[in-house]
This record gives C-alpha cells, structure tokens and sequence, in this order.
C-alpha cells in the first residue's frame, strides 16, 4: 500500500509564496501519476494540478494557471506543488493523489491513494 504524507502548508499573506511537498513510501512512485487537489470549506474537493510519471506532461487548473508550478523528483520519491502570488481564494486543504491507471489525474475518482492533506490559509 502507497503511503502519501504532505507537507509545507502554513500561513501567508495573499502575493506571497508557498512549496508543498508530498513524500510517496515504496519504491514504485516513478509509475505513478501523481496530483494535487484542494478542498475549502462547504465546498467540493477541486483539482489544482497534474502530472505524468516522468514529470514530462503537466496539467493545470484555469484558477492555478501561471502561478503555481507542479514537480517531480523521482530519485527522491517526492512530489511539489510550487504556489506563487496566492490569494485569499486559494486558502484550503491540500492533498496529494496517484495512480497507476490513468497517465494524467484530473478528477478525484481517478486517483487510488491519498494523502492525510495540509492547511493552505491566504490572508488578505
């Protein structure tokens, strides 16, 4: 079983920047593709960004566009999320996601495994 912990949440003032990190157990996390997803309060787990198990395709919600960066590091069994000039509205949980059965995750039934999530909160 795939164990996902993140990390790297906290709190930041809106324009300012965060780099979450999800470290995956096993010796298997180059097959899998892997995403970020995030989930506000009263409101449904979203989509943040993608990627492919090579690090070669990536994907990104039109909210995220241009300001936060999705990245791999296969030799260290670690997945980023990279966020820049956040805002109030990206304030949530955020999780880490894979599979082995879709090349690219874009919706929450896709992935397999989960992790337990890190607090994202922008101030204004």
């Amino acid at each position: 079983q795939v164990q996902l912990v993140e990390a790297g949440g906290g709190l930041v003032q809106a324009g300012g920047s965060l780099r979450l990190s999800c470290a995956a157990s096993g010796r298997t996390f180059s097959t899998y593709a892997m995403a970020w997803f995030r989930q506000a309060p009263g409101k449904e787990r979203e989509f943040v960004a993608c990627i492919n198990w090579s690090g070669s395709r990536t994907n990104y919600a039109d909210s995220v566009k241009g300001r936060f960066t999705i990245s791999r590091d296969n030799t260290k069994n670690t997945l980023y999320l990279q966020m820049s000039s956040l805002k109030p509205e990206d304030t949530a949980v955020y999780y880490c996601a894979g599979t082995q059965t879709v090349a690219l995750i874009v919706r929450p039934g896709q992935a397999d495994f989960w992790g337990q999530g890190t607090q994202v909160t922008v101030s204004s």
